[in-house]
């Protein structure tokens, strides 16, 4: 699984981009990236999103 992103939210800020230690997300023009693959479900992006528009899955 992977984190999901509500784009509406976002303001493109790059916090979360910047604290994934796994380089689970990349910053485009227009909307964060989330690659699966990479993603562990951590939550460190979701404690650094100033906008609260990331949310891990639900187990």
């Amino acid at each position: 699984m992977a984190v999901t992103i509500n784009h509406d939210k976002c303001i493109y800020c790059g916090a979360c981009v910047a604290t994934c230690p796994y380089l689970a997300l990349r910053l485009r023009e227009v909307y964060v990236e989330v690659y699966p693959d990479k993603c562990v479900d951590c939550g460190l992006c979701v404690k650094a999103c100033p906008m609260g528009c990331i949310t891990l899955p639900k187990k």
